[in-house]
């Protein structure tokens, strides 16, 4: 196409596409701006490497075996395409063929697109008959229509169809590059009439060309907008296998609020977060909540703080202009519905507080989010100003904010009894040994809880049994404050936190092994940003290494032969990835054969107890232990085996509930009855 008439019109649209294109990515960018500071800008290499396994080679995405290779296949697609699109462009400005100057890189180029227009033909293809033909649960949401969804499928097969109709047409007037090689388009030439594959090739160039344009400018409006922020997202995400949370400073004297009550008051990976989201549904589809019936949809999540983003950001935006602050918006210049807008609130009119204390902090979605939204601490820092700032929190929570306040734990036992469970075994305190190379967290339900102190003395028998100096802290051992932070009360975790590091510091405590996931996690994980560094080993890990180094020694007769349905706890599963090694402990016993349940390792099932739900009644929906408990009781197995106080309360209830026959045991107990 020699420069002329379309070359000028190509030139003048283009360039009035690519200044709408820049003000509205520039306008979603100075919402960032509005939002609080995060610093996502450390260890360069690991975001590097986190982004290319996530968000190049699709690794989350490939774990939806049915879904994942279509969208994997279209994302790659228009890696390939991109080359395509910038030959197009160059074609627009005149310059032809620029790219056949690659030589043969060009022609493995020209292969590969004519391979992938064939697979994105495909996947598209199957993408709209998964939508609107089999209407896959997950595709589809109350309230939503599906049209967006197909109008951005449809334009993509424009898109490539155009292409290949573009490619097809040169090849047949005999104008394709020189290093060019397109089985697919070479096909496809054969029916294109020579008469007319000028016009094809004019008029497939100018749709593709428009098309793209339209597709680029409509994105900063729809769903779709992750096409341009996914890769920055999965940068900017937490590489680190743990959900750790943010810390609040309470000393200082200009922050006057804790937690989110606005789009202003999260940090601005949040907002990145909810611009991200593609309403793929993945996160709600592995929910606890949602999956058992209840309102909490963490897709909805960040749909609602997105269209609380767009709503009031541009009004925050048009105010600062006016040198006014929120407060004064009514003595501002607005629309009447600028100032409606302002008078609705994120947390009621937005997002359903009832959804926020539904969640279990199981962090599956953020596990199965292709491209790295974190929902878990966007839903616990609304809860922390629902706590903190309003007072408004489920009734069931004031007794155990009260009793964590009064007796530093959860439950209203004194804090003198936490050694009780100790009687009749050699177990000591801290305050009774001179030297000890390791400290048994035994954790509130382990010392209080009845059926929890059954396994605080089983592991405590394994390690005299394996001749570990050991002690426990007693009555100086205070909750870790998971259940607090969870529950969104940081100020009363913050003082739990300090005092525990303060007294392990006493004791210089360096190995801390805990029976508790929650207590593993937060000793571990989240201490040291409170200034408390410690080896933190969970006790199923701790055992393997036991059974590995000889300290302890499993009988080899095989006294029964007995099958055992393996729970993973969330917390030192999913956060921690401790997958493999209590299935290895387990697996060192003679006879004994582990049955998985349906969902296991990282994408098992949470049991409903996690995020302070232990603390709180299910008022809506299917009981989640139950959901679980089901699933375990569906291997066959005679005995469950799990890893966590909290885990055994909730599908011990649930094997009562269903009056089934089975044991529910932790690992340190079933270890312990097959040991010489």
């Amino acid at each position: 196409m020699d420069f002329g008439i379309n070359n000028i019109i190509f030139i003048i649209v283009f360039v009035a596409a690519i200044a709408f294109l820049t003000k509205n990515v520039l306008k979603l960018v100075s919402y960032l701006k509005l939002a609080k500071p995060d610093n996502r800008f450390d260890n360069p290499g690991k975001r590097i490497t986190n982004t290319l396994i996530n968000a190049i080679f699709q690794k989350k995405i490939l774990r939806d075996k049915k879904a994942g290779p279509i969208h994997a296949g279209i994302f790659w697609g228009f890696l390939i395409l991109l080359f395509s699109v910038i030959n197009s462009i160059l074609t627009g400005f005149g310059l032809h063929d620029v790219l056949n100057y690659l030589g043969p890189v060009f022609s493995i180029i020209t292969f590969l697109t004519d391979l992938f227009i064939f697979l994105i033909i495909t996947a598209v293809i199957f993408a709209l008959l998964r939508r609107f033909v089999f209407k896959v649960e997950r595709l589809h949401r109350e309230g939503h229509s599906q049209g967006e969804a197909g109008l951005i499928l449809l334009m993509i097969l424009v898109i490539v169809s155009s292409l290949l109709l573009e490619n097809a047409s040169l090849i047949a007037q005999n104008l394709d590059a020189d290093w060019a090689f397109r089985p697919l388009s070479s096909l496809v030439a054969f029916i294109i009439p020579i008469s007319s594959a000028n016009i094809i090739y004019n008029v497939s160039w100018w749709i593709h060309i428009l098309v793209i344009l339209t597709f680029m400018n409509f994105l900063p409006y729809s769903k779709h907008l992750h096409v341009l922020t996914s890769v920055i997202n999965v940068y900017f995400s937490n590489y680190e296998p743990t959900n750790t949370l943010q810390t609040i400073d309470f000393e200082d004297e200009d922050n006057e609020m804790f937690g989110v009550t606005e789009i202003e008051d999260f940090s601005w990976k949040t907002i990145l977060d909810s611009y991200t989201c593609t309403e793929c549904g993945r996160c709600s589809s592995v929910c606890p909540a949602t999956t058992t019936g209840k309102t909490l949809d963490p897709r909805e999540i960040m749909v609602q703080i997105r269209k609380r983003t767009l709503d009031r950001a541009p009004i925050l935006v048009k105010l600062q202009e006016q040198e006014k602050s929120v407060e004064e918006y009514e003595e501002a210049e607005l629309s009447p519905e600028e100032k409606s807008v302002m008078e609705k609130s994120l947390i009621g009119d937005y997002v359903k507080p009832e959804a926020l204390w539904q969640c279990t902090s199981c962090a599956a979605c953020m596990q199965e989010c292709p491209v790295m939204i974190e929902h878990v601490p966007a839903i616990i820092d609304m809860r922390r100003s629902l706590v903190m700032m309003e007072s408004e929190f489920p009734n069931e929570l004031q007794t155990p904010f009260n009793n964590i306040e009064n007796n530093s734990s959860p439950w209203a036992f004194p804090t003198d009894a936490r050694a009780d469970w100790t009687e009749g075994t050699n177990v000591k305190e801290a305050a009774e040994k001179e030297e000890f190379d390791v400290l048994f967290w035994v954790g509130c339900a382990g010392a209080f809880d009845d059926r929890a102190k059954d396994i605080s003395v089983s592991f405590a028998t394994l390690m005299e049994k394996a001749g570990i100096n050991f002690a426990i802290l007693g009555k100086e051992e205070q909750c870790t404050g998971d259940p607090a932070r969870r529950a969104g009360n940081e100020y009363l975790a913050n003082s739990l936190i300090e005092m525990n590091i303060e007294t392990l510091n006493n004791y210089k405590v360096n190995k801390v092994v805990a029976t508790c996931p929650h207590c593993f996690n937060t000793l571990k994980n989240e201490y040291p940003m409170f200034g408390g560094n410690f080896d933190v080993v969970h006790h199923t890990d701790f055992i393997k290494d036991l059974i590995n180094s000889g300290k302890i020694t499993v009988d080899d007769a095989v006294k029964e032969e007995f099958e055992v349905a393996y729970h993973d706890s969330c917390y030192i599963g999913r956060y921690n990835g401790i997958y493999n090694q209590p299935r290895q402990s387990l697996m060192k016993l003679p006879g004994l054969k582990i049955l998985e349940p349906e969902r296991n390792k990282d994408k098992g099932f949470c049991c409903g107890a996690g995020g302070a739900q232990m603390f709180m009644e299910e008022l809506e929906g299917k009981r989640i232990n139950t959901e679980r408990t089901e699933e375990l009781l569906a291997t066959g197995a005679k005995t469950i085996a799990v890893n966590c106080p909290f885990c055994m309360t909730m599908i011990t209830d649930g094997v009562k509930a269903k009056e089934a026959d089975v044991k529910v045991r932790d690992i340190s107990e079933i270890i312990l009855e097959q040991i010489k």
